[in-house]
């Protein structure tokens, strides 16, 4: 039997991988009309891949339900015009479960969030991803990296074992690592994607990646497409000028160690009338006095 191809899976992940927000009615259940009105904004937007059930999905907040509820939407609204990379992670039974009902929903391919265990081993990071690929090997499956122990050495091993494992979300913020790391792992091996967003795309893109995460896009995706455009040109004072355009709105989302990361963007699309700004603890809604700051800083943005 023929491997799979994933080709397809490879040139969706060199792009502006977007992670869409999960809004909330005001009774605290998924807002499926304003979700798909979101997604569907995202997909008219030139946004050709979609993370549902990632950080900026607020996944850790949801129900298993839930969680299955948004692959299922996305998938839907994503089909025939965009690839899926669905978020799974958490306890081994349930991350390979969430993948086999990705694979069920239409999803192309599964990210895999870093285990939130406190004690994990280098081989036990291994096992717990190959457990996931094996499970799904018609996926596409990209292990998130946040963890700055694990070793190039390490991811290499992984690939060896699951063809499958076709790409890496590293979200560690050293340029230099993330430069090492994906020379040690086999820097053609996988497709490398700059988990930290647009701000540290450029220097990602500086010593190997070919995309980058975007919880921007859902406010603005001109944006970040037109950054993946001058990355890709190699036109780097174009990309800085834009970095520095959008600089101020992604350091209100970073800061207290990322804190507001969801909330900011929740707060920019409810200044845009998209939804609602409720979001589930431990996160929470940005100040009244930090909101109207949020209005200000995309007033001048094509959205």
């Amino acid at each position: 039997m023929s491997s799979p191809d994933f080709t397809a899976q490879r040139d969706a992940l060199a792009d502006v991988v977007a992670i869409p927000v999960t809004p909330f009615t005001a009774d605290d259940t998924l807002d499926t009309a304003a979700h798909r009105a979101l997604l569907n904004r995202l997909l008219t937007g030139g946004i050709h891949t979609l993370t549902p059930n990632g950080n900026t999905g607020e996944f850790y907040a949801l129900s298993p339900q839930e969680r299955m509820a948004v692959t299922e939407l996305t998938c839907d609204e994503a089909a025939g015009r965009a690839s899926v990379l669905a978020g799974v992670g958490l306890d081994l039974p349930t991350a390979i479960a969430s993948a086999e009902q990705a694979r069920a929903a239409g999803a192309q391919m599964v990210m895999v969030h870093q285990p939130v265990h406190p004690y994990v081993s280098q081989d036990g990071w291994v096992d717990y991803h190959r457990a996931i690929a094996d499970a799904v090997p018609e996926l596409g499956v990209i292990p998130y990296v946040r963890n700055p122990q694990l070793s190039g050495q390490l991811l290499a091993r992984l690939g060896a074992l699951c063809p499958n494992v076709i790409g890496v979300k590293y979200a560690v913020s050293d340029a230099t690592r993330f430069a090492a790391f994906a020379r040690d792992a086999g820097l053609e091996r996988f497709v490398w994607i700059a988990g930290l967003a647009e701000l540290y795309a450029p220097s990602y893109f500086a010593v190997g990646a070919t995309g980058f995460t975007s919880g921007l896009a859902n406010v603005a995706p001109s944006l970040s497409l037109e950054l993946l455009a001058d990355l890709r040109a190699g036109d780097w004072p174009a990309a800085m000028k834009l970095w520095e355009r959008i600089r101020p709105f992604e350091d209100l989302r970073a800061a207290q160690q990322s804190a507001d990361n969801v909330t900011v963007v929740k707060e920019a699309l409810a200044a845009l009338g998209l939804c609602r700004r409720d979001i589930r603890p431990p996160s929470h809604e940005l100040p009244q006095e930090q909101r109207a700051l949020v209005a200000d800083l995309i007033s001048g943005w094509e959205t």
